[in-house]
């Protein structure tokens, strides 16, 4: 039987990490077995704490010793997956694991290296938030589609998917420690030419009293990363 791993990685995530895993272990994925790694970012919350009583083989916990970024612990889960596929999940609730079998389905037929869930794509529910938000993403991918030559439509997804080969050859490239690994990872995708899919998933945004993070220094980071990876790295 093939295998699916899943990185979750986590920052003071302590109201939704344990519905994310409910929800990742429901998922009835047909042929696949589930391994999930689960990165904590050095939380302060009590996330960890939830995460240290967790007791199942089914899981890989790795604890950051202090905070470097989503991009840090995304490497760090990248470097003990097994699995022949892999998909990152965010711990936040603004993804839904039912729809793995739309990203993997490019994946396990052989059409496909990685495939990318797009926000922009699709007839699924997507809530309505921020406009300048959904401006910024927009202006990225299109600048970073400058670069790659690719014409993605939204870069900065969560659901980016792997099949293990794809994901050996872009890892020992990614340098990233924050939010940048999004672009990072896109640039690699483009130098290595593999074979990149889009599917349309839904979206249930959080605004940032529900916890959200990301701001508008990470639009203005990305920017630079956008250059940076693609021409000098």
């Amino acid at each position: 039987m093939k295998k699916l791993s899943i990185i979750i990685p986590v920052f003071n995530e302590a109201q939704t990490i344990l519905k994310v895993i409910q929800a990742v272990e429901s998922v009835e994925l047909e042929g696949l077995e589930k391994e999930i790694v689960i990165i904590d970012d050095f939380s302060t919350d009590g996330t960890r704490d939830i995460l240290k009583g967790l007791q199942n083989p089914q899981y890989k916990i790795l604890m950051q010793d202090k905070n470097y970024g989503k991009g840090a612990a995304l490497r760090k889960g990248f470097s003990v997956v097994t699995g022949d596929y892999i998909v990152i999940q965010d711990a936040d609730l603004e993804y839904d694991p039912n729809e793995y079998p739309i990203l993997l389905e490019a994946l396990m037929n052989g059409k496909a290296d990685v495939v990318y869930g797009s926000r922009f794509v699709g007839d699924r529910p997507h809530r309505v938030l921020f406009f300048w938000h959904y401006i910024g993403n927009r202006i990225l991918t299109l600048f970073s589609n400058i670069f790659t030559g690719l014409n993605l439509t939204d870069m900065e997804t969560c659901y980016k998917s792997f099949t293990k080969k794809a994901l050996h050859s872009i890892l020992p490239n990614l340098k990233s420690n924050r939010f940048t690994i999004e672009p990072e990872i896109t640039a690699q995708i483009s130098k290595q030419r593999l074979r990149i899919y889009e599917v349309g998933i839904s979206y249930y945004g959080r605004t940032y009293e529900e916890g959200k993070k990301i701001g508008v220094g990470d639009g203005f980071a990305a920017i630079w990363a956008i250059i940076k990876f693609n021409l000098f790295s």
